[in-house]
C-alpha cells in the first residue's frame, strides 16, 4: 500500500521515539548487563504516574546464568483490564566490532536507517511503547484499567531469573496480566504485516551413549556408540511427530551437534553424545515427544553393553492467543496507522511471551521489522519507530477507550 493510505507521521511520536531509541542504544547492555537501560526507563514512567519497582534475581557474586539480573515492572492503576508491555533491555555479543559499518554502540543514521547493536531486538520496540504510554497517559489521564510495562534483561541469556522470576512473584500477589503485548521485532516485509499470536514450544535433550572403548581391529572386544546410535538417531529424525493444525506447522526435531571418539582412527569411541531440539505445535504433547524418543533408543541402542541417557531441557510450552479482544486492537491499530491488512503468524523461535501466557493472559508480539537481529549491522527503518510507538497507542485507546 502506499505511503498516502498511511495516516500521517506524528512528528511528536517520531522525535520521542528516536530519542529515546538512541538513548538505550548507546548502553552497551550486553546480556545480563542492564547498564542503566531501566534506569532511564523508571525515571520517564515515574513523571508519567507509573509506580516503578525493580525486582532483582540470581546472585550479585557469581557470573553466567547464576548472575544478578534487573528487572522492571511499572504500573500505572489498580483495576482491571491490564495491559501489559513486555520487552528486554539485554542484546547480544556483537562479535568483531571492526566488521561493523558503524560502531554497534554509537547510534548512527544512515540511509534511513538507525543502526546499533539492539535496534531491531529490540530497544526500538521498548522506546516506542515506553512513547505510546507516556501520550495515551498524557491525553487520558483517568483512563479506566492499568498499564504496566515489564522489562527484563535476562531473555537474550538463560532467561532463568528475568521475567519468569517477575510473572512468579506477581502470580504470588494475585496481580494478573490481562492482555500482554511483547515488542519482539515481528514484522517481516513491512511494519505490521505479521502479529505473533503464539509460538511453538521448545524442548531440548542432550543424549549420551556409552558403550566400551576398544581397538578397531579387534571390535569383538568392544562396543561402539557411534554403530548402537546410527539407526535410532535415523528414525528419529524421520519420525512424524504431528500435522500441525490451523495456527502451528507440523512438529519438527533438528541433531545441532554429534560429538564422538578420541581423535585416534584406530580407537572404538567410548561414548557419543548428540544435542537435538524439538519445535512442537499444541497437537503433541512434551511427554508424548520424551516417551517416542526413548521407544525408539529403547529399540535400538539398549543392550548389556551399550546405555543411553536423555537430559531433558524444556524452554516453553506452546501458547497460542486466537482471534479476540486483543488481537483484533492490534490489527486495527496497524490497519490505521499503515494501511496493512496484518497477518498472524506463530513462527519462529521463542519469546518471553512463553512465561506470560500461562498466567491466562492473551499474548501477542509486534514490533519492528525482523530482518537483521542478531547480525553484523543490526539496523532498522527510521520512519517506523513513530508509527510502531502510534500503532501501541492505538491499541492502548482500543482496550481502555472503546
Amino acid at each position: 500500500m502506499s505511503d498516502n493510505h498511511k495516516t500521517p507521521l506524528s512528528q511528536t511520536h517520531q522525535q520521542a521515539t528516536l530519542d529515546l531509541s538512541i538513548e538505550l542504544l548507546e548502553r552497551p547492555s550486553v546480556t545480563p548487563d542492564d547498564d542503566g537501560c531501566q534506569d532511564i526507563l523508571s525515571k520517564r514512567l515515574e513523571q508519567a504516574g507509573f509506580d516503578c519497582q525493580f525486582m532483582y534475581f540470581g546472585d550479585k557474586q557469581k557470573t553466567g546464568e547464576h548472575a544478578e539480573v534487573k528487572n522492571l515492572w511499572a504500573r500505572r492503576g489498580a483495576s482491571n483490564p491490564v495491559i501489559c508491555f513486555a520487552g528486554h533491555t539485554d542484546v547480544v555479543p556483537t562479535g568483531d566490532e571492526n566488521n561493523w559499518t558503524h560502531s554497534p554502540f554509537t547510534p548512527t543514521i544512515d540511509n534511513g536507517y538507525l543502526w546499533a547493536r539492539g535496534a531491531a531486538d529490540m530497544k526500538t520496540g521498548i522506546a516506542a511503547f515506553t512513547v505510546a504510554a507516556e501520550r495515551f497517559v498524557a491525553n487520558h489521564p483517568e483512563h479506566n484499567g492499568s498499564i504496566a510495562l515489564l522489562i527484563t534483561s535476562d531473555e537474550e541469556g538463560p532467561s532463568i531469573n528475568g521475567t519468569v522470576k517477575v510473572i512468579e512473584t506477581l502470580e504470588a500477589r494475585q496481580e494478573k496480566i490481562t492482555y500482554c503485548l511483547v515488542g519482539e521485532p515481528s514484522s517481516t516485509d513491512t511494519l505490521g504485516d505479521i502479529i505473533k499470536n503464539g509460538r511453538r514450544g521448545s524442548l531440548g535433550a542432550v543424549l549420551t551413549v556409552t558403550g566400551k572403548q576398544g581397538h578397531v581391529a579387534y571390535p569383538h572386544l568392544a562396543s561402539n556408540p557411534i554403530h548402537a546410535a546410527m539407526a535410532a538417531l535415523a528414525e528419529l529424525t524421520a519420525a512424524k511427530w504431528d500435522n500441525g493444525n490451523d495456527y502451528f506447522p507440523a512438529t519438527s526435531l533438528q541433531i545441532s551437534n554429534i560429538n564422538s571418539g578420541t581423535g585416534a582412527t584406530n580407537v572404538i569411541p567410548e561414548t557419543l553424545t548428540a544435542v537435538f531440539n524439538f519445535r512442537f505445535s499444541t497437537e503433541t504433547t512434551e511427554e508424548e515427544l520424551k516417551e517416542k524418543t526413548h521407544a525408539i533408543f529403547d529399540k535400538y541402542v539398549t543392550s548389556n553393553d551399550v546405555k543411553y541417557t536423555i537430559d531433558w531441557k524444556l524452554s516453553g510450552q506452546p501458547f497460542l492467543t486466537p482471534e479476540g479482544k486483543l488481537v483484533s486492537a492490534c490489527q486495527h491499530a496497524i490497519k490505521k496507522v499503515t494501511g496493512t491488512d496484518a497477518t498472524l503468524s506463530t513462527s519462529g523461535g521463542t519469546s518471553d511471551g512463553r512465561f506470560i501466557a500461562p498466567t491466562g493472559a492473551q499474548v501477542v508480539e509486534l514490533g519492528v521489522r525482523n530482518a537483521t537481529i542478531h547480525q553484523v549491522d543490526e539496523k532498522v527503518e527510521v520512519d517506523d519507530l513513530g508509527r510502531l510507538a502510534q500503532i501501541y497507542e492505538g491499541i492502548l485507546e482500543k482496550l481502555l477507550l472503546d
